[in-house]
């Protein structure tokens, strides 16, 4: 049976040194402080906005939240962020994604100021993070799989990894993480040939492609690690599965995260970490 790496234990640290450090800063009248901003009411933004509020509140950190109607203009969403981001009570802004078709992320990116882009999402962030600088806040995610790693101590030091997804919220940004911490890292993707062949090499392999099954026992191996990061909702079974096939894989692989349960639950209190990180930096 291989190991569980379970999230629980892993937020659970990550948000008891977030709340010493908030403690530190409130000693000294600051309140570190995150503003989510929702545009309308999508079933899967209000379960994460609920999770991010939980966490952030056991932290020590005030949430604001804005929520906008689902047909609002770009210029109505800038302006909103715009004036949260000149606010100097406010050290972490949140925006829920992704956002409605006639809004562009890329527009409202830059609305955003470095310092609190708590998640990754305007582009000095996506820079510093591909970069391997460590100025910015990489994607709360992306940072949830190497605090999960870090934790169960799974060495990354040269250590072969797959990864699964390329996009801009998870799979690059995981990437460059993992090359900063000199593993070796394949990405993979819909155009990879014989993704099982190149999978069963690897020491790691973290799947965040978003499409259940993405992962079989044909892909695995003894003394593996594998990540599950994919999340979607399986209207038939009524729960929400990941990219992995769980019951073929586990007995087959070393160690494994579950879904839900795993990287998920670490997200939030990363989300959390870098707003006290924002906080701490905005009253240096």
């Amino acid at each position: 049976m291989a190991r569980l790496l379970r999230g629980a234990p892993v937020a659970s640290s990550l948000v008891e040194r977030a709340a010493s450090c908030a403690a530190r800063l409130r000693d000294r009248g600051v309140v570190p402080t995150i503003q989510m901003v929702r545009v309308g009411d999508r079933g899967d933004d209000l379960a994460y906005e609920r999770a991010a509020e939980k966490r952030c509140r056991a932290a020590g950190i005030d949430v604001r939240r804005l929520c906008l109607e689902k047909d609002c203009d770009q210029a109505r969403l800038n302006g909103a962020i715009e004036a949260i981001g000149a606010q100097d009570d406010v050290h972490g802004i949140l925006l829920f994604r992704p956002l409605p078709p006639q809004l562009s992320e890329e527009a409202v990116s830059i609305c955003v100021p470095a310092g609190k882009d708590v998640d990754c999402l305007g582009p000095l962030g996506l820079l510093d993070t591909l970069a391997g600088r460590g100025d910015g806040f990489a994607p709360c995610t992306a940072e949830a799989v190497l605090a999960l790693l870090d934790f169960y101590e799974i060495p990354l030091d040269g250590a072969n990894v797959v990864v699964i997804g390329r996009s801009l919220v998870i799979g690059r940004p995981v990437a460059a993480l993992l090359l900063s911490r000199n593993a070796t890292v394949t990405m993979c993707h819909t155009h990879t040939r014989d993704l099982p062949a190149l999978c069963r090499k690897a020491d790691i392999i973290v799947s965040a492609a978003g499409v259940p099954g993405t992962v079989g026992a044909e892909c695995v191996g003894r003394d593996q690690v594998v990540v599950d990061v994919g999340t979607t909702w399986d209207a038939a079974s009524g729960r929400l599965v990941g990219d992995v096939s769980f019951d073929d894989v586990e007995p087959l692989v070393s160690a494994i995260t579950p879904v839900p349960g795993g990287v998920g639950s670490v997200t939030t209190a990363v989300l959390a970490t870098h707003v006290v990180k924002a906080a701490e930096r905005m009253c240096q």
